[in-house]
């Protein structure tokens, strides 16, 4: 209860903190008990993560890539990704005009910094492509 009274966690998450100290039949009774009275949900943890790593200015790559760590189905994960291509393109402009400035690259140096910072935030290459070059 201590572990998810400070945060929302995956059930796999969960499972691996609580393996490291307790029996494996004791962890999965505890954890389906857990998931049963609602205070444990992998879809509750998928919503506020993606909500939270948007709002930081990470693309859906690399949310991604971090829920599938935190062990989030490719379904659950695909339901709070599933956001029109535009939204995201925008939450890249922000990300790129906050740490950049509102001007354009000056040269292709510039370019490649940009292209990495937003590839490294979880951008897709092809909306990348289309900032830098559309």
């Amino acid at each position: 209860m201590h572990l998810l009274s400070l945060r929302e966690h995956s059930r796999f998450e969960l499972e691996g903190k609580l393996l490291r100290r307790f029996d494996t039949t004791l962890v999965q009774q505890v954890l389906q008990n857990l998931e049963q009275q609602g205070l444990q949900s992998d879809t509750r943890f998928a919503e506020q993560y993606v909500y939270s790593r948007r709002n930081r200015g990470y693309g859906p790559v690399r949310i991604r890539a971090e829920l599938l760590e935190r062990g989030v189905s490719e379904e659950l994960i695909t339901v709070w990704l599933d956001v029109p291509a535009r939204d995201w393109q925008a939450l890249m402009l922000e990300a790129v005009t906050k740490k950049f400035g509102d001007l354009p690259p000056a040269d292709r140096k510039e370019m490649a910094k940009r292209g990495r910072f937003l590839s490294s935030r979880g951008f897709p290459s092809w909306m990348i492509n289309d900032y830098l070059f559309g």
